[in-house]
């Protein structure tokens, strides 16, 4: 069905959409390769959203050469005029005769439109190509439109004897430098950070990203029932990032202090006064445009999102360091006397040495 050529080309349009994996959020990341035989003569990636699609970029880099050639693109081209006019439109324009798209969009305003406005045209399309790899890309995104939530993913950094923190909570600084430059790029790929009061209270954390230049920094979620976070915290004062407060006070009185800064939002994720209905949030989320979700919390919080079934995946960072008893735990689990006896719920997906710590990626 495919040639090694056409393999040849929907990599490199991946590889193309890769590089907008810190800038492209709420939108998908997607890549396209135009090539005239067996040659690229345009290509190009979608940077941010409201900027042209790479369609468009690569394109104009094909200029006349796009006639009797072949697009590759990673995602099915739109077909709606949303911030930008439709691809699919441009693509029948430039006289390609030949679409191979990764995966269809499953975007309502697409959802196969996209293709079957560029066949109408008398342009031979096809899908499927790497969609694997195209829908790994696109894991956030996908999450969002098809399961209402977020991906979910875990971040915990832990001693070589499972410990986050000594007993009065200090955690600065278990990991080395390259574990923590690591997670710099986790929360740039990220479409938000959510992280717990507790963490806020004991740490004060900027969640944001430091190590390198970004064209968007992520949303920054804080779990605060109460609202107890203070004014002076990084999270309310530095201004750097939106920030979402969610909490179950309803006296919205309270709120107004923290309203006047221009960043910051609170939310109520549910009518529960006990606790904050995660599934409820994820969902708020979602229709926030956020697709891909990092958790930086404590035991608590973890422990939340294992238990509602809703971490997607886990990266563990182990450094050699011995906190000792009584150092407090990655989860607040109770005892599971079956765990022996069957597989684990958890399974490895990568380790890598990072410095003297260990990366460990484990998925569902």
């Amino acid at each position: 069905m495919f040639s090694e050529t056409d393999t040849l080309m929907m990599q490199n349009a991946l590889a193309l959409a890769r590089l907008g994996r810190f800038s492209t959020s709420p939108n998908p990341r997607v890549g396209c390769v135009i090539a005239h035989g067996g040659q690229i003569v345009g290509q190009g990636y979608h940077v941010k959203a409201g900027e042209p699609h790479a369609e468009v970029h690569a394109l104009r880099q094909a200029g006349n050469m796009a006639k009797g050639a072949t697009a590759y693109v990673t995602l099915e081209p739109c077909s709606h005029y949303g911030r930008t006019p439709p691809c699919a439109k441009a693509l029948i324009e430039s006289g390609v005769t030949r679409v191979v798209a990764a995966m269809t969009d499953p975007n309502p305003l697409v959802a196969g439109k996209g293709l079957a406005m560029l066949a109408e045209a008398g342009i031979q399309t096809q899908s499927g190509l790497l969609e694997q790899e195209a829908r790994e890309l696109n894991r956030g995104f996908l999450s969002r439109i098809e399961r209402k939530r977020p991906y979910v993913r875990l971040k915990c950094a832990t001693s070589l004897d499972g410990k986050t923190a000594l007993s009065d909570g200090q955690s600065q600084w278990i990991t080395g430098e390259a574990a923590r430059n690591d997670v710099q790029q986790m929360r740039a790929e990220s479409c938000a950070v959510l992280t717990g009061i507790g963490t806020v209270l004991a740490d004060n954390p900027r969640l944001n990203v430091r190590a390198f230049p970004t064209l968007r920094q992520p949303v920054r979620v804080v779990l605060d029932s109460r609202l107890q976070t203070p004014s002076d915290s990084h999270l309310v004062s530095d201004g750097l990032s939106p920030t979402l407060i969610v909490t179950l006070v309803e006296d919205e009185t309270r709120w107004q202090p923290y309203l006047a800064y221009p960043h910051i939002d609170i939310i109520r994720p549910s009518e529960n006064h006990r606790r904050i209905d995660l599934n409820h949030l994820l969902e708020m989320l979602a229709a926030r445009g956020i697709g891909e979700l990092m958790v930086e919390a404590g035991a608590t919080l973890n422990t939340a999102f294992l238990q509602a079934d809703l971490a997607d995946e886990i990266v563990l960072y182990q450094s050699p360091k011995i906190l000792g008893n009584p150092g407090k735990s990655l989860f607040e689990t109770a005892e599971n006397p079956d765990a022996l006896k069957h597989p684990p719920a958890w399974l490895t997906r990568s380790v890598e040495q990072l410095g003297p710590d260990i990366k460990w990626t484990l998925i569902r």
